[in-house]
């Protein structure tokens, strides 16, 4: 090729170049410069009461739940913290699975063992599970999981799909013609995969029959208030919410707070172009901690954009306050490299307490992005 068509080719990709960043900045200046701001529309009693309702009572004086997961990536909070809720109050028998045999690889961070997999629960419990709660997924077509969770709801299982665990339930069939909501991130793909789905706004979760699914990932504290309350009676929830900083659960949500902004996406891009300034935190585990702090501690430094966390003990194994068995990733942490401590405080307002925390280090805005992402409604937080 000669001088001059090498030329040639050098201006035409980097016109093909400014085309496509002047057509992605245009992208950017398209989004909303902000998230609506408005109070939550009122939850009647009558309907919080048919919602609680519906999700009892269980065919066993002492109900079966089982947590599904894929092993190679099923989100961190939506798997641990139902657990971990759950587990607390002690009202049932709370079984973690994986489709497959070993860990459960969290996204975005953490690891866990299961208590076995989806074949040897069926094996001891062939009439199935009460309820099944379906977290987010790498993927939503896995064929063992979706058989699994058809044949659970033959079986008579409520099934409760968290986040975006609502589009594996979709995905299963379970949310044809029902009235659903999930992570606002995941709305249009799940609503076009199973576009007879009634979408319901406003609502931290949605009660269609035997089928719950909830908005994004911090909403799995208050459905399993609710499904505690169903179960249990409201003094155990009360009790229970008192332990996690929560002083209600019913299903007030503003949807519209909660979408990709302009301010989001820049403060996304910003972040990840500084590569230079990425961290990774360490956060040690000890016997007997807050699975439920942990969860939401290691979820929120991992969704910055500009940090990461590695879970680290000198033991292969570390079983969390209720029972939950956690795998690190490495054995210790250089002396000097930042660590992440989870609060101790009420699961609750240890989130509140990282996210302050987030925003003193890189800023508010990105402490903002966070919360937009775990859809937490945190006042001021919304970009």
């Amino acid at each position: 090729m000669s001088r001059k068509s090498l030329i040639r080719s050098g201006i035409a990709l980097a016109l093909l170049a400014l085309v496509a960043l002047l057509g992605f900045a245009g992208w950017v200046a398209s989004l909303p410069s902000g998230a609506a701001v408005a109070e939550a529309p009122p939850v009647l009693e009558a309907e919080q009461d048919a919602a609680t309702k519906a999700l009892g009572p269980s065919r066993r004086a002492r109900p079966l739940i089982a947590v599904a997961g894929l092993n190679d990536a099923t989100e961190t909070t939506d798997y641990l913290v139902p657990a971990g809720i759950l587990r607390r109050a002690d009202i049932a028998d709370v079984v973690m699975l994986a489709t497959g045999p070993g860990p459960v690889q969290l996204y975005p961070a953490l690891k866990v063992e299961p208590d076995a997999t989806i074949d040897r629960f069926d094996a001891a419990h062939p009439d199935g599970a009460d309820y099944v709660i379906v977290p987010a997924m790498s993927r939503d077509d896995d064929p063992a999981m979706l058989a699994w969770l058809r044949q659970q709801a033959e079986k008579g299982a409520r099934i409760i799909g968290v986040c975006a665990g609502g589009k594996v339930v979709g995905a299963a069939g379970l949310l044809d013609g029902r009235r659903a909501t999930t992570h606002w991130y995941y709305l249009g793909e799940m609503l076009d995969r199973s576009p007879t789905i009634q979408y319901v706004a406003d609502r931290r979760w949605v009660t269609d029959g035997r089928v719950t699914t909830t908005t994004g990932i911090t909403a799995s504290l208050p459905t399993m208030l609710t499904l505690i309350e169903a179960i249990a009676g409201p003094a155990k929830a009360e009790g229970v919410a008192r332990e996690l900083g929560l002083e209600s659960w019913d299903s007030r949500h503003v949807s519209g707070a909660f979408g990709l902004t302009r301010p989001f996406a820049t403060t996304v891009l910003a972040n990840r172009a500084a590569v230079w300034r990425h961290e990774t935190f360490g956060i040690g585990l000890t016997p007997g901690m807050d699975e439920v702090s942990l969860a939401l501690t290691a979820d929120a430094w991992s969704r910055t954009y500009r940090s990461g966390v590695v879970s680290f003990a000198p033991a292969p194994e570390v079983m969390t306050a209720n029972g939950l068995r956690l795998i690190p990733d490495a054995a210790d942490w250089p002396a000097g490299h930042p660590v992440s401590t989870v609060p101790g405080l009420p699961p609750a307002r240890a989130l509140d307490e990282v996210l302050r925390t987030i925003g003193e280090r890189y800023g508010e805005r990105t402490a903002a992005v966070v919360a937009m992402q775990l859809e937490y409604p945190r006042p001021g937080a919304a970009p």
